[in-house]
């Protein structure tokens, strides 16, 4: 007894909770009913992480554990409530990154409390599948144009006009929500409330309801709920403006800007508890700003509309068409989790192929030619379905394998990698060979350049002695065909300081240049020095492509032994 009174005040604490906590927020000081009923469902959507699961991945839960094919006056318990959440979170944490990962059980348990004391305020232990769908699509994360048009799914009928008795039922399901957080006196439920929205009896198509209710303002009964939108898109917009009352230097969220007073803007804080200084009074008309334009913006937006660059009138929504539609409830994303999932799409597709048919099949308005038709486009489409289950079922198990294939790369092979030691016994000598010839390349271009400084050193010798014999004969240095050419020989990395005087002869420049060199130098009178010197260039040169080949050879080697040993890993893999 002592265990079962212990369990039932941990489950009053469990649901007390949440409406504790968002007390501590102390939102009852917002003058404004609306304000404060869009704070008060915004906290409790962050607080339950319903704003990370996007309207279209709750659309998809409610797929994945057939909701989409019971009737909305169904009633589940509260066991398979739990489930249906448990499913949600979970993969919400596989799209989230692990850094980011949600406490799913805090989640569950929020929530399903919350839905619980909402729904089931009479303690049944039962809610309906509409009120559960209407919930946890208005409170998702997302667009509130993709909501309202799944709402209005699921309330018009075949040909796609709203059912005004299940609209009625869903305001009586989504109303409960401002009344949960308290506020019910101002946006409670009563059975006016339909007519607020549509004072004439109508047809209500698609786009007529997405006119009424994204207008502004919206019906009475909803404004909370395209400000609680509002409110998620401006939490992180920052204002670069001083508030006229407390003075804060900038803002953060919503910026009211009063028509009246001159410059007197006031941050969403101050507004929303009703403060206001000097001559301005809470009964001037403010206008609310979500973002910050700077005055050249300003200007430049001015400039354009007037001269109509730019549409004065945008409309609130795309324009849809008129013909009934329902793709919310039909598979729009694919993942690799439940093989009964797979084989469920598959079983939808064959349901669609088979009723084309039999609609095909059953018309008897069209003419022969018409039914023909009808039936061969009927038979095509049948065919094209065919191809593409057969092509995503291919697709899938390419994925399968490569996902497979990726996991086992991942994974150390400390094992695998022992299985043919020759062959790591060769790669490391070849590697080890590779090392050397690069230090063997590297210890060769040093040569070369210091090489080629000699070199330059005594062509200037040389061309300072012909200069000297010249002059002393009488004749011009540039007389000399033989030696004019050889002042053009590229000599790129370092030169002497013009004009300087040798102090040496060419002999003592000689030290660890090559044989070519010196056999040049080796008589009294210099021989053709130019083509001496190409020489040795060329010699060198060929050196180092001598190098470079086998370096390149041995990279090969290096290469195709990597290949066998993982074409043998991948044969032992196999094997």
């Amino acid at each position: 007894m002592i265990e079962e009174g212990s369990k039932s005040s941990k489950s009053m604490v469990e649901k007390r909770q949440l409406f504790m906590e968002m007390r501590a927020q102390n939102f009852d000081v917002i003058r404004l009913s609306t304000y404060r009923t869009a704070c008060k469902l915004r906290f409790v959507q962050k607080r339950c992480n319903l704003h990370l699961v996007d309207v279209w991945n709750m659309i998809e839960a409610f797929r994945d554990n057939g909701l989409s094919t019971l009737d909305h006056n169904a009633e589940i318990n509260v066991s398979r409530l739990e489930t249906i959440l448990s499913s949600i979170f979970y993969q919400l944490n596989k799209r989230l990154p692990t850094t980011h990962q949600i406490n799913v059980d805090q989640s569950i348990g929020l929530l399903l409390n919350f839905m619980v004391a909402t729904y089931d305020s009479e303690g049944h232990g039962k809610l309906t599948v509409f009120a559960m769908k209407a919930m946890l699509a208005t409170m998702s994360g997302g667009k509130i144009l993709d909501k309202l048009r799944y709402i209005f799914s699921q309330i018009a009928d075949s040909n796609g006009v709203m059912v005004f008795a299940k609209f009625d039922q869903f305001l009586r399901e989504v109303l409960k929500l401002p009344t949960a957080v308290f506020e019910g006196p101002s946006f409670g439920y009563n059975e006016h409330s339909v007519r607020t929205c549509f004072p004439q009896q109508k047809k209500i198509l698609l786009n007529t309801f997405l006119d009424v209710l994204m207008a502004d303002p919206p019906p009475q009964c909803l404004v909370w709920l395209p400000l609680m939108h509002r409110l998620a898109n401006v939490e992180n917009v920052f204002h670069p403006v001083e508030c006229s009352y407390c003075r804060s230097e900038s803002m953060m969220g919503f910026r009211y800007r009063c028509q009246q007073c001159h410059g007197y803007q006031l941050c969403q804080s101050c507004f929303w508890r009703g403060h206001a200084s000097g001559p301005h009074s809470n009964q001037h008309q403010m206008k609310e700003h979500s973002s910050w334009k700077s005055p050249a913006k300003k200007l430049s937006h001015a400039i354009s509309k007037s001269l109509g660059c730019m549409p004065i009138g945008e409309p609130p929504h795309p324009v849809f068409p008129e013909a009934a539609e329902r793709p919310q409830d039909l598979a729009h994303t694919t993942t690799l989790e439940s093989p009964s999932r797979l084989d469920e799409e598959h079983r939808l597709i064959a349901r669609y192929a088979a009723r084309l048919a039999a609609e095909a099949s059953n018309s008897t308005q069209c003419p022969p030619a018409d039914l023909s038709f009808n039936f061969d486009a009927n038979k095509q489409q049948r065919q094209l379905i065919a191809e593409l289950e057969n092509k995503n079922r291919e697709i899938l198990q390419e994925i399968q394998r490569l996902r497979l294939e990726h996991e086992q790369a991942s994974q150390p092979t400390p094992e695998k990698a022992q299985q043919n030691p020759t062959l790591l016994a060769e790669l490391r000598l070849l590697r080890h060979r590779k090392d050397e010839l690069e230090r063997r390349m590297s210890a060769l271009q040093e040569s070369r350049r210091e090489l080629m400084v000699q070199l330059e050193g005594l062509m200037r010798l040389l061309k300072d002695e012909e200069q000297k014999q010249g002059a002393q004969t009488g004749s011009s240095p540039h007389s000399s065909p033989s030696h004019s050419a050889s002042c053009t020989m590229p000599m790129p990395i370092r030169s002497t300081s013009a004009g300087s005087t040798p102090t040496h002869t060419p002999q003592d420049c000689l030290a660890g240049v090559g044989d070519d060199v010196l056999d040049a130098f080796s008589q009294g009178v210099p021989r053709n020095l130019r083509n001496d010197l190409l020489v040795a260039a060329d010699s060198i040169t060929n050196t180092m492509s001598s190098l470079v080949k086998e370096l390149h050879s041995v990279d090969d080697g290096l290469e195709e032994e990597e290949c066998n040993m993982r074409n043998g890993r991948e044969k032992a893999e196999s094997e």
